[in-house]
């Protein structure tokens, strides 16, 4: 169980299962060397030096306080396209989705990240914060991720749960270049390894977000990458393999965990893993096209770290088909003239032709004659009621030409919709 032991526990986990079984083949015993320190001179070794939460001038307290800043009005949740409404308590129901960051794509990656003088790691999370701001998440991006936890060589032969969980916040504002972006990426993830000892629940507990039964507190999307030495069976007289298993669970929205993969020689040539994700929320296509589009990303943000995010590639090739098949199809499609290329929305509805078809939805078909004069009623009806221009008006509808009409209508009667 993962209480007993994380990732890196695994190497001298297999090397002392390897040892003990060639022994007992071979007929004999095998003797074990001491190890240096146990889980339990740890677990006192860390009480002693980060001292108590509640003294400021603590490791801890010093640690607490930091993280109450850089995490200070922290959005409630990432927000992204969801294939369905989050549901109030969330089943933790998950599947995953292979993912395999190619070698070419992975040695532009390691290209950009010695350019920049930033780690693989931080090329990927910062390719992760420009996917999620693309997507609706918005210019402030947090991601959770966790940290090894053995800050000391002699804790490197010992089986134990020594990972944290640390929070990475990405400012994505001011439309950076993929080189800023890293740059930026750099400064809060390093801030976040120097204060990584304060176990994550306490983090949470003293910040004391609002808490909800469907949403992970402080971050929702979460990127691993797995870089521990992998634990080697190579036992006398049989053939092992690992077998992946999936859990059928998804402890977050979405978790991306790649680990290097090594040729011949031991040379990383590439990335493999998976993305684990809440079924709740997400389909399977969903999450498909979401890997594809951070693949995009890295591979143009690496090859250019001039590109600013707004530019980056998030469209997948079947998304590049349908628009170029809709832009060459569409037959009412017309070029803008440069007086028209600076009127407003409503300025471009009143002038179109009348009787062409505008809207469509399950309620019917408005032309936009039709489209303009339903808004217009709108129009009138909100100003009846006392809206001004400047207003917002709430707006609950389901996806309908009628919809399309109402929000003419705010904003004729020169208000702003909220949907």
């Amino acid at each position: 169980h993962h209480i007993a032991g994380d990732g890196w526990s695994m190497r001298p986990l297999a090397s002392d299962v390897v040892a003990a079984y060639a022994a007992r083949c071979a007929g004999e015993s095998v003797s074990w060397p001491g190890l240096p320190v146990s889980y339990v001179d740890y677990a006192l070794w860390q009480r002693d030096v980060l001292g108590d939460p509640a003294d400021p001038g603590s490791v801890f307290g010093r640690q607490l306080a930091f993280w109450e800043s850089a995490l200070s009005g922290v959005p409630e949740r990432v927000s992204l396209p969801l294939d369905r409404p989050r549901p109030v308590v969330g089943s933790f129901a998950g599947a995953v989705v292979p993912v395999v960051v190619p070698e070419a794509v992975f040695g532009r990656v390691s290209s950009a990240a010695r350019a920049a003088g930033v780690t693989v790691f931080m090329v990927l999370q910062a390719g992760l914060a420009a996917v999620l701001a693309r997507l609706g998440a918005g210019s402030d991006v947090v991601v959770g991720s966790g940290v090894a936890g053995r800050r000391d060589e002699s804790l490197d032969d010992l089986v134990g749960f020594f990972v944290n969980t640390v929070v990475v916040r990405t400012d994505v504002s001011g439309d950076p270049s993929f080189g800023e972006l890293l740059a930026r990426v750099r400064e809060s993830s390093l801030a976040a390894f120097d204060h990584q000892d304060v176990p994550f629940e306490l983090v949470v507990e003293r910040l004391n977000p609002v808490r909800s039964a469907g949403v992970h507190p402080l971050f929702q999307v979460a990127l691993v990458v797995q870089n521990a030495e992998v634990g080697r069976f190579d036992l006398p007289g049989l053939s092992v393999a690992a077998e992946p298993v999936d859990t059928g669970t998804s402890k977050f929205d979405v978790t991306i965990s790649v680990a290097e993969v090594f040729d011949d020689e031991g040379v990383a040539v590439g990335l493999r893993g998976f993305v684990e994700y809440a079924t709740d929320l997400f389909d399977q296509s969903t999450v498909e096209a979401f890997v594809q589009r951070w693949l995009a990303v890295l591979d143009a943000g690496a090859a250019d770290l001039g590109v600013r995010v707004s530019e980056l590639p998030i469209l997948v090739d079947s998304e590049h088909e349908r628009l170029l098949h809709l832009a060459s199809s569409t037959p009412h499609a017309r070029e803008l003239t440069p007086a028209a290329a600076e009127a407003t929305v409503l300025d471009l509805v009143a002038g179109w032709d009348a009787t062409l078809p505008a809207v469509a939805g399950a309620d019917g078909r408005l032309s936009y004659g039709e489209l303009w004069a339903e808004s217009g009623r709108v129009a009138g009806w909100l100003r009846s009621l006392g809206v001004n221009r400047g207003d917002i008006v709430g707006v609950v509808c389901e996806p309908s030409a009628t919809g399309i009409a109402v929000l003419l209508g705010v904003w004729r009667a020169g208000a702003a919709f909220c949907p």
